[in-house]
Formats: structure tokens, sequence, C-alpha cells
């Protein structure tokens, strides 16, 4: 269940009233000093004599002041106002965020075995892929939310617990540039003496390209390495990457930041 709203963090959405107020402070901010009391009222919903009325309470307030017909402008107090109410609705924002979108968001996985919907099923994570079996017998369960055929996708959500698997490591071959030998600088077997250690092979660079596909494959990625190596190894997948001697740093800070594992392999030195 979501943790429940600090008092006060509604703001504004606690008063039809004040909420008026903010909405008619926001346009006479952006429309100052000239002010149409007609333009006020078609944007916000609301009758010109009604932004009439909430007009002269916010000058009553301190939160707005009148230099003659038509004309006003936010005070200082109102502006203060404006902010503090902005600030509440920032806090509501990111608590609806992270507290209850959270518990109603449906994710995907593979069904294990046919699964039908309102089932409880028990999640892992198996070649990069969250899997659901039938049961909850699992560290981490969700309940499933459509019908699904063995091998199919199904959706899930009300999670408990936390899915078990260890990120994967990832191997940062690097590959001199083209300049200092590129591609045929590397040892013999410094790319293929690694294929089988690693679930994905990818390639960063041209020579670095060139390298793996010397070493008889084909990489498994190619283009948005930086981003997609950092994805892969915190599925639990382990990663060869083959990338060109210049091109290292945007691919281990990101690593680096999400704290995923990695060793950097200098060729003729390791």
């Amino acid at each position: 269940m979501a943790d429940s709203l600090p008092d006060g963090e509604l703001g504004v959405l606690r008063s039809k009233r004040n909420a008026t107020r903010y909405q008619i402070l926001v346009e006479i901010a952006e429309r100052q000093p000239a002010v149409s009391q007609q333009e006020i009222a078609d944007e916000i919903g609301v009758t010109a004599q009604a932004v009439s009325d909430y007009l002269g309470d916010l000058v009553e307030e301190g939160h707005a002041r009148k230099h003659g017909r038509g004309r006003y402008e936010v005070t200082k107090e109102g502006v203060d106002w404006l902010i503090s109410q902005t600030d509440d609705l920032r806090s509501f924002v990111e608590y609806v965020s992270e507290n209850v979108l959270e518990e109603v968001d449906v994710d995907t996985a593979v069904a294990a075995a046919d699964i039908e919907e309102g089932q409880r099923v028990s999640l892992s994570m198996r070649d990069g892929v969250m899997r659901a079996t039938p049961g909850d017998a699992g560290s981490a369960t969700a309940v499933a939310v459509t019908d699904a055929e063995a091998g199919q996708d199904v959706g899930a959500a009300e999670f408990e617990g936390m899915l078990d698997y260890d990120p994967g490591e990832v191997t940062v071959l690097s590959t001199p540039a083209v300049q200092d030998g590129g591609s045929a600088a590397l040892p013999d077997g410094a790319v293929a003496d690694r294929l089988d250690e690693h679930d994905i092979v990818a390639a960063a660079g041209v020579e670095a390209l060139v390298a793996v596909r010397d070493a008889g494959t084909e990489p498994d990625v190619r283009f948005g390495t930086a981003a997609a190596v950092p994805a892969a190894a915190s599925r639990g997948l382990s990663v060869l990457l083959v990338a060109t001697a210049d091109r290292l740093s945007e691919h281990t800070d990101p690593l680096r930041e999400r704290n995923l594992g990695y060793e950097v392999v200098e060729p003729g030195l390791d």
C-alpha cells in the first residue's frame, strides 16, 4: 500500500477557491500589466464576474496590486504564495509518481507455463528477460493481468518482493585506433578466446567491428552501445564489449554510474 501523503502537501488541490486564485495569479503574472478579465475567464473556465470578484480579494489580501482599470500586477507576497503552492503541487506530483502510479504499473514477462488472468505468479530473470511461473514460491511475485500460453507475453502487476539475480559483468576489450594499427594490432585470439565466456558481444567503432568479425562472429549490438551494454548487464547478462580506444570512457562512465562491474582489458597486457 502507498505511504500516506503528508498533511499540507495537497496545497491548492484542497480548495477550489485556492485553485482558482492560483490560476488567476498565474494569468496575471503572464499578462501584466494589461490584464483582460474576460481573457482570464475564458482561459480558466469561470465567468468574468467571478474573475472580478477574485481580483478584488487578491488585491485586498496583498497578493495583487491594481494600477487603474484593467491594469494589475502580482506583488512580492503574491509571488511568494505562488511559489509555496507550486512547491506543494510538485510534492503531490512526486508522491503520485513514486507511491501511486508505481503500484498500478504493469510490466511484461514471458510466461514459463500457461497462466490465467488473476493468477499469482513468481518472477525470475533468465537470458535478460523477466519470466513468470505460476505460483508464489519465488522471491518476487506478481498478479497476472492477462491470460497467456507458455512462451507468450503476459502482463503483471501488484509486485511484491525483489527479483533474485546478479547483474552481469562487462569485459571491455580496448581496440587500437586505425592510426595505431587498428584491429590488426590485437593479439591472436583476443576476441575469439572470450566469446564463450559472455552472453552477448557489442562492438563500438569500426576497428572494433572488424575485430569481432575477424573472430568469426557478428556483434549482437553495434549501435547505441553506451546505453545497451549497461542495460544488458543490469539484467544479468555478461557482455563482451569490444571498443575502439578513444571510445572507452563513453562506455565505462555509464557502467560506473550504475555500479555495474567491468574490467578493461588492454591488448597484449592481460
